[in-house]
């Protein structure tokens, strides 16, 4: 076929090899920063596209491209509508990263709920007293609310229904559940202990978990983000952490990625921090880079997408 698809280096070796053997000719970059792929790669047919942002203005230098190919579900970093105005495709991989998602959730809820990487951190700098004086809470018996019950929050639901934990869900979309009860969002907010986003970033909802939130929410929840950093007002957040307007969070995603050092968030001990890495599993990250693969091979053949989330116009 002999297209050109610029990937990142770092793609699993399984998206490489699926590429090769369907006759792409692929342009490894250290990033996928448009700035990058403009730079090294601006011929490219197709681009598999990580969570950098892609800024409408990046297509008009590069004339051949035909796919933008997200490496996961969130697709908030691309304008999907605009590029098909431009006869750019875009899609994602759903059905890649669910389950691993909502199994770092868990993972993350109940490191959060028994202070564990605070604990060790601490028990390895020589403080074994650490524990007693940030004792954690059982998770049995406790709330759990779910903002968002697609693919992740659903699942995230199964899963934790075996921890003995009742289950709140608001999603506007959807009106019923087998793991959970459908609520308004008022309700979640104010009875859950734990609350988890898994919601898409839309206008209605970006940076919608904020102050007025945090005052709703019970002074001993926990707020857990392995969604969109762009969901939670990230100020709002370190004020509420800071005074203790709630008891803590989780948070996998932020409005800047990497999170600077210099971030205050560092400094506090009531907020368990991890790299985006929801999906970062071997398992996982081969899915999603076959997934994202496999749809660039069908539109440069000629055929429709399986996982769009645009259309050309």
């Amino acid at each position: 076929m002999g297209k050109n698809i610029a990937i990142p280096q770092g793609l699993s070796q399984d998206g490489k090899d699926y590429l090769i053997n369907h006759g792409m000719d692929l342009v490894e970059l250290p990033d996928t920063q448009a700035k990058t792929i403009i730079s090294q790669a601006p011929n490219v047919d197709g681009v598999v596209l990580m969570t950098e942002p892609f800024p409408n203005e990046t297509i008009k230098q590069m004339p051949n491209l035909k796919v933008i190919a997200r490496h996961g579900v969130g697709f908030d970093n691309v304008d999907p509508d605009y590029m098909g105005e431009n006869q750019v495709w875009v899609t994602i991989t759903p059905n890649a990263n669910a389950a691993t998602v909502a199994e770092t959730t868990l993972a993350e809820i109940l490191d959060i709920s028994k202070n564990l990487t605070a604990i060790s951190d601490n028990m390895r700098k020589g403080d074994f007293g650490y524990k007693s004086s940030h004792m954690g809470f059982d998770l049995a018996g406790k709330t759990l609310g779910i903002m968002g019950y697609g693919r992740i929050g659903k699942m995230v639901a199964k899963k934790a229904s075996s921890l003995d934990m009742d289950i709140l869900i608001y999603d506007p979309f959807v009106k019923s559940a087998e793991y959970g009860k459908i609520v308004d969002k008022e309700t979640l907010i104010a009875n859950s202990d734990v609350i988890t986003l898994h919601m898409a970033v839309t206008p209605e909802n970006e940076q919608g978990i904020d102050q007025d939130v945090f005052k709703t929410m019970k002074k001993s929840a926990v707020l857990i983000n392995l969604g969109r950093g762009a969901l939670v007002n990230q100020d709002d957040l370190l004020e509420a952490l800071k005074t203790h307007e709630i008891r803590g969070a989780a948070l996998d995603v932020f409005n800047e990625e990497p999170l600077p050092l210099t971030s205050e968030f560092y400094k506090l001990d009531n907020v368990l921090l991890t790299p985006h890495i929801a999906s970062n599993t071997t398992e996982c990250m081969a899915r999603m880079a076959v997934d994202s693969a496999s749809e660039v091979v069908r539109v440069l053949s000629g055929e429709q997408p399986k996982w769009p989330v645009n259309s050309l116009k």
